[in-house]
C-alpha cells in the first residue's frame, strides 16, 4: 500500500523510519500541484513516498512523525 494509515504513525511507526542516507524531499507535480512527502536514497537517487501533503497541516505533521527540521526538505519537480 502506497498511503499508510495515519492512525498507526501517529502510534509510532513513522518515528521509527530509518533515514540513514536518505533526504527528506517533497516532489511536486508540475501539471497538478500535488505534493508528496518522503526520503531520497543519497545512493540510488530514488524516492520513497511517504505521505500526501494537502496542506501546511500534512507538512507539520511529516516533520514532526519523521522528526525533520522544515530547512532540510528539498523540493523536486
Amino acid at each position: 500500500m502506497l498511503w499508510k494509515d495515519r492512525n498507526k504513525k501517529k502510534a509510532g511507526q513513522g518515528a521509527a523510519y530509518d533515514k540513514t542516507g536518505k533526504k527528506p524531499v517533497i516532489r511536486a507535480s508540475i501539471c497538478t500541484g500535488e505534493k508528496v512527502a518522503g526520503f531520497r536514497d543519497e545512493r540510488t537517487g530514488q524516492i520513497e513516498e511517504l505521505m500526501l501533503i494537502t496542506g501546511e497541516k500534512d507538512l507539520a505533521e511529516f516533520l514532526e512523525l519523521y522528526e525533520v527540521a522544515k530547512e532540510e526538505i528539498e523540493t523536486v519537480w
